[in-house]
């Protein structure tokens, strides 16, 4: 297997918590509320295993990962970097090396004063953590 399918299986298998889960009852979130929801914190996405993997959501719009924390340095190169942006009602992002280098929207909605469901423009969703 190709390295770089080896990166998507084993990114996939860390954030994928749920297939079409709903985003349950809290307010969806769009233009600026996205942007204060996440700009300058991290982002702690859940495993489905338990743990968390953290994103660095930079108020400059660039993005830093990490799955050391949950294990990936043996499948994968653990950290990364990327761009974000808000646009219209997603929030976008683009990493450098992870998924190939694709870009990826999310939808997402408030759950909690530190909690958002999210769902990806290709439909896998899960829950996050927002700290500062």
């Amino acid at each position: 297997m190709q390295r770089k399918h080896v990166i998507g299986a084993a990114m996939a298998a860390v954030v994928l918590t749920g297939q079409g889960a709903a985003l349950a009852s809290g307010p969806k979130l769009n233009g600026a509320d996205l942007e204060k929801a996440v700009a300058g914190k991290r982002v702690f996405l859940a495993v489905p295993l338990g743990g968390e993997f953290p994103l660095f959501y930079r108020a400059d719009g660039r993005v830093d990962g990490s799955g050391e924390a949950v294990g990936l340095g043996r499948f994968l190169k653990p950290n990364d970097s990327g761009r974000w942006w808000v646009s219209g009602e997603k929030l976008c992002q683009k990493w450098q090396n992870w998924y190939d280098g694709r870009t990826f929207c999310f939808t997402l909605s408030r759950q909690g004063p530190d909690k958002l469901a999210w769902v990806r423009d290709d439909g896998t969703s899960g829950v996050a953590r927002v700290g500062n």
